[in-house]
């Protein structure tokens, strides 16, 4: 992986623009809409609201993710995730900060599609054929196709996907054109290079600071650049990103030109401006409304919406990919409950989890029913993935710490970034009772399931109890050749999370001993080790008692799937053949015949016992983590086995034992 990353090729580029820019690429539809509504059109606006654009995306953009935060690579894997496995074992509570950036991104995902779909689809208006169509035609149309691109997910995208690069290198091209067409007529829009301008209209310009709500919108997709970092290359996307970066100026700058040309065209009262009497005496003011449309030729709108479109869909596949790769990886990391993963395509790195994919489309289709119209939805946009942003600059900080960076360039690293991205914290909280609450309050319900599912395994991990596995070895030994007891299986496999080897859980013996006697002839025990690199995939075997105890432990990367029936059989069959272990049936007439014996999987599933006195707030916390396990995988389907050999014990799982019990006898004088 550490090859891959530098290696520039023309695919390699091609990909990079199809797949990581879907999101900023696609800003230009609706941020210059953001910073005039409602305001007049003035020079100082429109240069200073330009100036704002260009210094975030040099700033936040180029010098914080693609400059530094690329560098933090995790054997070519990228995304807030990737981060955490690479700082975690330095603070214990840096758990927090990733789980906020990820339960941000998330949220952010399911407004993403409705934003740029919607403003796609709403330069229809600007069409004379199109003129009378309604709002709520426009969001039948949007919601028809998010319903179109949502059930294409199970098929997988490794067709369409090929289509992506070229889509994205038409819609920058596109952008650049448009905007540089504009630029020829008003040069004097270059001044907003000076960040003079950005500065003067936050400090004097009459509710100036919070117009960094809107101008945060032309870097919202900057996460995407980080967590695709393993599917294009760290040099494959600074040098797209050159490219990528100054078709979007150049446009805004094209806007800002028009802009320039109409001042005074645009009046603060909003209201007054979409009114049918007003926009019967002003067409102009309708088409300003939205610049990205206005600086289009009339002759070539329909194109151009065409074009917008399949951009605002590519952004939309973007999202909903970068998802699934998000909870895939959550779910790895017990930060998620465990969720049916499916494989559409070969492509690697392409799943599908139909779980993720209907949450999504039902909240994108509440988002769309809700807001209804793009200037809406901006209302919303924004405010979520600002805590994103601050949660990767917290991880990024302890990685720079990790890396022996001087101390005074990570503090002033920090300085920056918490300042800027304070800034823009702040300016979007103005957004909250307009919509802002819809993605916030989204991100708090996936931030509480990662905290629950992460939370309750701690609580859980502090009252499981281990015992020396070399204790029980002559018992289990004595029960495998007790001619007394009817044989269980021949080969009876045990998943285990003790870490030490020399360990096993007091619950396994006493399933093997207590309940109901499972004499084998080989005892399994099979441990899984989540480890920090994101495709390893090893594994060890240590033969405690040849042919009788044998224990494997599967080393597997946060980004590999535990396919645990596969992997074990394959394990299986190398050991045969290197004569380390004999799988045949021990039954005389089997053995004769040289038939192998069975395998019995047997998985532990607790479930909350009710002699627990826990303290209040880890009874919810262990009462939410129950609910999530019944609607999310059973522990054998999460761990990739097959339903045919598996057998499933229930036992439960007693925290804090009651110990304010009074129980009297009674004896009775008769007796």
């Amino acid at each position: 992986m550490g090859k891959h990353i530098n290696q520039v090729t023309a695919a390699g580029l091609l990909i990079a623009l199809g797949i990581i820019y879907g999101d900023i690429g696609t800003s230009p539809l609706y941020v210059f809409s953001a910073i005039i509504n409602g305001r007049v059109i003035s020079e100082e606006l429109i240069l200073g609201g330009i100036s704002c654009i260009i210094w975030t995306l040099t700033l936040q953009t180029t010098v914080k993710y693609v400059i530094l935060t690329l560098k933090a690579d995790n054997k070519g894997e990228g995304g807030i995730f990737s981060l955490y496995t690479l700082v975690r074992r330095r603070r214990k509570w840096l758990f927090l900060p990733a789980m906020i950036g990820g339960a941000a991104l998330l949220s952010e995902g399911i407004i993403t599609p409705p934003i740029s779909v919607t403003s796609a689809i709403e330069g229809l208006q600007q069409l004379p054929r199109f003129s009378a169509i309604t709002e709520m035609e426009i969001v039948y149309i949007v919601l028809g196709i998010l319903a179109a691109l949502f059930f294409m997910q199970q098929f997988g995208t490794a067709s369409i996907g090929k289509m992506f690069g070229p889509i994205m290198f038409i819609w920058f091209a596109m952008l650049a054109v448009l905007g540089l067409y504009q630029l020829s007529g008003n040069f004097s829009v270059l001044k907003a290079f000076n960040p003079y301008y950005a500065i003067h209209i936050l400090t004097t310009y009459p509710q100036g600071f919070w117009l960094l709500g809107a101008v945060f919108l032309c870097t919202t997709g900057a996460e995407a650049l980080y967590s695709d970092l393993g599917h294009c290359g760290r040099k494959n996307i600074r040098i797209t990103w050159i490219w990528v970066k100054t078709s979007l100026i150049l446009n805004y700058l094209g806007q800002g030109a028009y802009l320039l040309q109409h001042q005074g065209k645009l009046y603060a009262n909003s209201t007054l401006m979409t009114s049918p009497e007003f926009l019967s005496t002003h067409p102009e003011a309708e088409a300003l409304q939205n610049p990205f449309f206005a600086i289009m030729p009339h002759a070539f709108l329909l194109v151009g919406i065409i074009i917008a479109t399949a951009a605002a869909i590519v952004a939309s596949q973007a999202m909903i990919s970068g998802s699934f790769t998000l909870v895939s990886v959550a779910m790895r990391l017990n930060l998620w409950p465990k969720f049916k993963i499916v494989y559409p395509t070969e492509e690697r790195g392409q799943i599908f989890i139909p779980s993720i994919n209907a949450l999504l489309f039902v909240g994108c289709c509440c988002i769309v029913f809700y807001f209804k119209n793009s200037h809406s939805m901006e209302a919303a946009y924004g405010l979520a993935i600002t805590l994103c942003m601050f949660a990767t600059s917290i991880l990024f900080a302890n990685y720079l710490v990790l890396h022996r960076v001087k101390p005074i360039l990570i503090y002033l690293y920090l300085a920056v970034y918490v300042t800027i991205e304070s800034s823009f914290l702040i300016a979007n909280l103005e957004k909250f009772p307009h919509g802002g609450f819809a993605t916030f309050v989204l991100g708090g319900i996936f931030f509480i399931i990662m905290y629950v599912w992460h939370r309750a395994r701690k609580i859980k991990n502090r009252y499981v109890e281990f015992a020396r596995l070399e204790n029980y070895l002559p018992v289990l030994q004595e029960l495998s050749n007790d001619q007394s007891i009817n044989k269980y299986a021949t080969h009876l496999v045990y998943m285990t999370s003790a870490n030490n080897p020399k360990e096993i859980e007091y619950k396994i013996i006493h399933s093997i001993l207590n309940k109901k006697p499972k004499r084998a002839d080989i005892y399994w025990f099979v441990h899984i080790d989540t480890l920090d690199d994101p495709y390893t995939c090893e594994y060890e075997v240590q033969t405690i008692i040849p042919n009788e105890v044998i224990r494997v432990e599967f080393r597997l990367g946060f980004r590999q799937q535990p396919k645990i029936n596969l992997m074990f059989r394959r394990v299986v069959e190398e050991m045969v053949s290197n004569k380390e272990v004999n799988i045949t049936s021990r039954y005389e007439s089997l053995a004769r015949n040289n038939i192998a014996g069975d395998f019995e999987f047997i998985v532990m599933e607790k479930f909350l016992s009710l002699d627990n006195e826990l303290p209040f707030f880890e009874k919810v916390v262990m009462k939410i983590y129950f609910w999530l396990k019944e609607i999310s995988l059973s522990e054998e389907k999460g761990f990739g086995l097959d339903a045919s050999n598996v057998s499933v014990e229930k036992f439960p799982l007693v925290l804090a034992p009651a110990k304010s019990l009074r129980l009297k006898r009674i004896v009775r004088d008769d007796e």
